[in-house]
């Protein structure tokens, strides 16, 4: 005799643009738990509110507002945003009297820090989750991976996107991606000090997704911290396939008169490590060199999917 389904989590998203869309179709195509109720957005012709409807998904052009109105949004659970740092703040102000979760993809850093091969299971009853920003989830769980062996005195990441991958919302949040990014780095990537840098790269055609993360840290076996390394980006390829090593990782040895010193006082022999890093996007909406973003709604997909089951068995207890 074949067993009952378990009953999916309906999630509504609000943001209709690049990113919404993708995680959309994330959505529908990957998740085995999650099903989307209602997509929202501003722009009544927007393609993803046209692809919503075309998916029989419930759809609003009039907001948060217009969201909470449909009738569909009563069976909601979790609310994906994925429009910007301003907006978001008001999106929870709405939402969170209503008792829905939200899972945040702009940089407003309304709620704490989640990136799933770190701290996946820590926050799995948060009203409102945080996914940083798309450089850090490529790079955090790479300075994470090396903290994990010995101190990172100090973190420092470079984000190079697709310039024609930024479309407004995060060339609107590029103040809010540094300061969010250096947070996380030292919140959950375990550096005493963070500093994040993003380059929108113009060339044409599009180059994929390029991450560079520096570590300082004190003189340590480098054999043990490649292992660190090459095992936390096998954890990010569970659900980011097209996260990858660039090279091997790099080591080199900091100079007692170099000005880099001053990042690691104290510190005694100084060691930098260098990973160099590229995501390839699924092009499930995006185009493959969009690896940026689908980071971003791959990272988002994977919490909601571990907050959803962790409330089913709550429920059930």
């Amino acid at each position: 005799m074949s067993s009952t389904p378990e009953p999916r989590t309906r999630v509504a998203i609000i943001g209709s643009g690049n990113i919404g869309t993708d995680l959309l179709i994330k959505v529908l195509r990957l998740s085995e738990s999650l099903e989307v109720a209602a997509m929202a957005g501003i722009d009544p012709d927007s393609d993803g509110l046209a692809r919503a409807r075309r998916l029989k998904v419930a759809t609003t052009h009039e907001g948060v507002e217009g969201l909470v109105a449909l009738d569909e949004f009563a069976g909601v659970d979790f609310v994906f945003d994925a429009t910007s740092a301003g907006a978001h703040r008001h999106h929870d102000q709405v939402l969170r009297p209503l008792g829905r979760t939200l899972i945040d993809l702009t940089p407003a850093a309304v709620g704490p820090y989640v990136v799933p091969p770190v701290n996946g299971d820590a926050h799995l009853d948060a009203p409102n989750v945080n996914m940083v920003t798309c450089g850090g989830q490529a790079t955090i769980p790479i300075v994470a991976a090396v903290n994990a062996v010995t101190p990172v005195h100090y973190g420092e990441i470079i984000a190079s996107i697709a310039s024609r991958s930024a479309g407004p919302g995060t060339r609107a949040n590029i103040d809010e991606f540094t300061e969010t990014t250096s947070s996380a780095i030292k919140k959950v990537g375990g550096a005493a000090q963070g500093k994040a840098i993003i380059v929108l790269n113009p060339a044409e055609p599009p180059l994929i997704m390029r991450d560079t993360v520096h570590c300082l840290v004190s003189d340590v076996s480098t054999e043990t911290v490649t292992a660190s390394v090459e095992e936390m980006v096998g954890r990010v390829q569970a659900y980011v396939p097209g996260y990858r090593l660039k090279q091997k990782v790099q080591y080199d040895r900091v100079a007692a008169d170099d000005p880099l010193r001053t990042l690691a006082r104290g510190a005694g022999e100084v060691l930098k490590v260098s990973v160099f890093l590229e995501v390839e996007g699924a092009a499930h909406y995006l185009p493959a060199y969009a690896g940026n973003l689908d980071i971003m709604t791959s990272a988002a997909l994977r919490t909601a999917e571990r907050m959803a089951a962790h409330h089913s068995k709550e429920a059930v207890k």
